[in-house]
Parts: C-alpha cells; sequence; structure tokens
C-alpha cells in the first residue's frame, strides 16, 4: 500500500485588517521542538507537513491536527493562519533571512520578491526511481485537473484577476515550472536535470519546479500542482485523487500501456485553462484534448482512477468529498461568494481564516 504524505504552505494575516503580516519568525521562535512548522521564501507564510500515512483517516486528522496547531501558535504571535493560495489584500511581501532565499533574490529579482504563493504538495511513496518517471509520465494530462479542484487564488493585490488559481500564473514565472515532456526511463529524467543544472541557471536542485517530480529526500512521487486547499478536507480528497493516479498509472506502466504523447504545448493549455476557469467553467478533457464542462472532466478523473481508489478502501470518502466540493465549490468560489455577499476583501480573510481549521 501507497503511503501518502501532504505539505501544505500556509499565509499569516493581522488579525484585524486581513493584510499578510511578516510573522513566521515570531511564530516558530514559540514553536515546540517537535513540530513540523517551518519557514517558507517569505515572512508572510508558514509551512506544514504530516508524516507518511496509509490510511486517508489518519491523513485527514494529521493534517487538521497541524493546521490547528499552527493556528493556536500563530494566534500567541497575535496574528492568524488562513489556508488562501494568495492574499486578497495587496501586500508587499518580505523575505526570510536565509541564505538561500536571499540568493534567489538577487538571481530572480521581482520574480522571487512578489512569490507570495501557497501551494499543496502531494507526496506518495514509489518502489523506484523507474516506477517513479513510468508514473510521471503517465498522469501528466490528469494534473490540471487537480488544479482546477484545487483552484483558491482569485485575488491579487486586492483585484480579482479573472482567475481561479492566479498562484498557478504567478508560479509559472520561474523558469523551471510547469508541465513537463515525456522522460521515458529515470535514468532519462536524471540526465534532463543534469542537463538543466549546467545552464546554471537555476540554484540547485530544488529549483526543480516540474508540476510532479522525483522527491530529493524521500522515496516519493512529488506532485506540486495544486493551490493549498481553503478547507483541509479537499486537501484529504486531493492526496486520495493524487494516490489514485499514481497507483493506477504504475498499473498501466507495468502492464505496458504506453502514455499519452501529448506535448508540452498541450499540456500548458490545460493548466491555463483549469487554472482560468478551475470549477465554473469548461476544461480541457484529457482524454480527447477538447472543451468539456468541468464536472465531466472531473467525473473523468473519477472513473480513471475509480479501481485503485477501491482497492485502497478510498473510494466512498473520494466520492462524499468530491460531491460536497462540487456543491459547495473550490475555494476561489468561496472566496468570490464572500466578496458577493459582504462587499469586503477583509470579510473574505476572515471568512477563509475560519474554514481553514475546520
Amino acid at each position: 500500500m501507497r503511503s501518502v504524505g501532504v505539505e501544505e504552505e500556509l499565509l499569516l494575516v493581522d488579525p484585524h485588517s486581513g493584510k499578510p503580516r511578516a510573522a513566521s519568525g515570531t511564530v516558530l521562535a514559540a514553536t515546540p521542538d517537535d513540530s513540523t512548522l517551518d519557514k517558507e521564501l517569505h515572512r508572510e507564510q508558514l509551512e506544514i507537513a504530516t508524516r507518511p500515512r496509509l490510511l486517508m483517516e489518519d491523513l485527514a486528522a494529521e493534517v487538521l491536527r497541524w493546521r490547528g496547531e499552527a493556528a493556536r501558535q500563530a494566534r500567541r504571535a497575535g496574528t492568524e493562519l488562513v489556508a488562501l493560495a494568495t492574499s486578497p489584500l495587496p501586500v508587499v511581501p518580505s523575505l526570510n533571512a536565509d541564505e538561500r532565499y536571499q540568493r534567489l533574490a538577487e538571481e530572480f529579482g521581482r520574480t522571487a520578491q512578489e512569490q507570495l504563493a501557497c501551494g499543496c504538495h502531494i507526496h506518495v511513496s514509489v518502489e523506484s526511481d523507474d516506477e517513479g518517471v513510468a508514473v510521471l509520465d503517465r498522469i501528466r494530462p490528469w494534473l490540471p485537473t487537480l488544479l482546477a479542484l484545487s483552484a483558491n487564488s482569485p485575488f491579487w493585490q486586492g483585484r480579482d484577476t479573472r482567475y481561479s488559481s492566479y498562484r498557478s500564473r504567478v508560479w509559472g514565472r520561474w523558469p523551471s515550472s510547469g508541465p513537463v515532456e515525456l522522460f521515458g526511463c529515470a535514468e532519462n529524467y536524471h540526465r534532463r536535470v543534469r542537463e538543466m543544472l549546467a545552464t546554471e541557471t537555476l540554484l540547485d536542485e530544488g529549483m526543480i519546479y516540474f508540476d510532479a517530480r522525483l522527491s530529493r529526500h524521500y522515496p516519493t512521487v512529488e506532485i506540486r500542482v495544486a493551490d493549498v486547499c481553503l478547507q483541509s478536507d479537499d486537501t484529504v480528497l486531493i492526496a486520495a485523487l493524487a494516490r489514485g493516479l499514481v497507483e493506477t498509472a504504475a498499473r498501466a506502466w507495468r502492464a505496458g500501456e504506453p502514455p499519452d504523447p501529448a506535448g508540452i504545448g498541450l499540456l500548458r493549455l490545460a493548466a491555463w485553462r483549469a487554472g482560468r476557469s478551475g470549477l465554473s467553467g469548461r476544461l480541457v478533457h484529457p482524454l480527447t484534448w477538447t472543451p468539456a464542462p468541468a464536472e465531466a472532466v472531473v467525473r473523468a478523473l473519477l472513473d480513471h482512477v475509480g479501481e485503485a481508489l477501491e482497492d485502497y478502501g478510498d473510494l466512498g470518502l473520494a466520492k462524499e468529498r468530491l460531491d460536497t466540493l462540487m456543491g459547495r465549490g473550490n475555494g476561489a468560489h468561496v472566496q468570490r461568494e464572500e466578496l458577493r455577499r459582504t462587499g469586503s476583501l477583509r470579510a473574505v480573510v476572515e471568512e477563509c481564516v475560519r474554514r481553514t481549521t475546520l
């Protein structure tokens, strides 16, 4: 049974204004030694991470536990924790005083300075690099659907961007981000990474910002395409679907089924459409590469991974949480509805603070 773990990046905001607040140092200074809370690129962010889990129920409990712990520590420091992929209110972010982060700022300038965006990374265990690369080759068409489900960043610097996931557009500024070509085997994957590093454009291997990659530190495939989800139930849904994708892809590889040969151009278009539309319009269907209603594409994903979900005991959970998400809407929809109801971006942040630890 494949283990799955989650890393989530979250914002720290002022409890009165709702604007991001550079308080990560204060929060982390009072954090217990056994905590998984950590700093991120900007001082307005925190990162939480779970341990590898086999059961989704255990993963759900741990995500909620660490969100709650981070929220408590934030309040002790006079701030609030919120699961937003971008800030609805204007902000001038401040970089952490970390040597690597300062090098990023020096080399990449405004791209690094403005990169106050929060993602969700799902780690799913694989047996070898060869299996991992076979998985990477076969999950590519489905990653935009995970982005659409998780989309939680409609606002940027106080304005509606018209995107459901503007984080995905901001993240796309990095030179190594986005979808990748087929690799075929682990040797080709590692060769491509070496070639990219040899250009001296990237600081190090940590800047291999593919939508999905082999983890440097763990025997996992790391799926990095999602926004941080507003509610923890949605995080667990994304994790269940991601594990289903990995298991389905590994089975296809063992059965000798080739990956979809779609080029990067098509994959980029599908990702752009997912970031733009989220669940509120049409997506690019990964089986036909033509437009289709978002619900039809989401149901196609569930069908695609259904056997793996059932074998892991996750099918009922996935169906229930997917129905809830489709009925409620993703984080982008919730934010826009709150703005429509209140007329206040500060109220949007307040409502999202409340939902972060539900």
